[in-house]
């Protein structure tokens, strides 16, 4: 009797621990399930949007995705993309982690102005800033247009509408009493195709924000005499004053063969994040980044630094950039 008294407990016991191993299997199935899509530290593969292949984005989100790459676990992928505004939009949406952007563009997109009136983007932060992205009015030497206001009733590519590009070229545009829709005849190029355009006769000049020198503009200046539009000094006080994302930049003597520097205007290239990366993979990444400057080929690596990253800022900081430049006592 009492052996079968101890079997059918021992059976109970059994039976018990069964159930509640089930149970244990359930809550944890439940838990994956309530994760699924959360970034965390096991999804390592990351993308990071650029731009199109003839800018400055695309060769340097290169650099710097094989620097981080080496640097952590991770494993950043750069892809070409259509630049600022559209990275911000898939960024917003999930498809993709990190993005190259404008700073103009980042605060248009917080706000929910210009392009993104009605849809202001609240899940992306930044992680700093890079380098000058530089407006370069481009035209061949002989064209005979010596001024912003020269461009009136020519043919001009002024980027794609709601990209970073157009939205300079209409401020500056407007700035000299010039509207894209009456006083010239738009094109809507990427870079290497508006380069190609001057070059073939097709279009007169071009308007191009990005890191100079910029590859399409090096390579049309191989082939052709290349010479960069000013923006005078008061002018570019006038735009600062009503846009106070610009700062007045120079384009170097002998850049594109110039034979004298070039007085424009910039806006500053930055690195952003989705708000759900977890703090401490955006912080690897910062860290690999600026920690590894000269490790950078590209000409832009020299303007690029931990000191200067929070300058021109107007979004908030991803936690994980935060600490990174909370550690080496830079705020901004």
């Amino acid at each position: 009797m009492k052996n079968k008294r101890f079997l059918i407990t021992v059976v109970l016991m059994l039976v018990l621990s069964m159930i509640l191993a089930a149970c244990g299997r359930t809550q944890s199935g439940g838990t994956e399930n309530e994760n699924e899509g959360e970034v965390t530290e096991e999804n390592k593969d990351l993308s990071l949007l650029t731009g199109g292949t003839g800018g400055t984005y695309y060769p340097l989100g290169g650099e710097i995705a094989k620097i981080v790459s080496n640097e952590t676990d991770l494993n950043i992928t750069a892809q070409s993309s259509g630049a600022s505004v559209e990275n911000m939009q898939t960024l917003a949406d999930g498809d993709a982690d990190l993005a190259f952007t404008q700073t103009d563009i980042a605060n248009y997109a917080s706000e929910g102005t210009l392009m993104f009136e009605g849809h202001a983007i609240n899940n992306i932060q930044a992680i700093g800033a890079l380098y000058p992205e530089t407006i370069q009015i481009v035209t061949l030497k002989d064209s005979g247009i010596n001024s912003v206001e020269d461009l009136k009733g020519k043919t001009v590519s002024v980027g794609a509408p709601g990209s970073g590009t157009f939205a300079n070229a209409q401020q500056i545009l407007e700035i000299h009493g010039i509207s894209i829709k009456d006083d010239i005849k738009a094109q809507h190029l990427a870079f290497d195709e508006s380069t190609e355009g001057i070059q073939d006769g097709n279009i007169d000049a071009a308007f191009i924000t990005a890191g100079a020198p910029t590859g399409a503009v090096e390579s049309l200046s191989a082939l052709k005499e290349v010479k960069i539009i000013p923006i005078t000094a008061d002018k570019a006080d006038e735009l600062a004053e009503k846009y106070p994302y610009y700062a007045k930049n120079v384009i170097p003597q002998g850049t594109y063969q110039l034979d004298k520097e070039v007085e424009t205007v910039a806006v500053l290239a930055m690195l952003v994040a989705r708000q759900d990366l977890s703090e401490d993979m955006v912080y690897n990444i910062t860290k690999a980044l600026f920690d590894n400057i000269a490790s950078i080929q590209h000409a832009k690596g020299e303007q690029i630094s931990a000191e200067k990253a929070l300058d021109g800022v107007g979004i908030d900081l991803h936690p994980g950039a935060k600490r990174y430049f909370d550690e080496k006592g830079i705020s901004q």
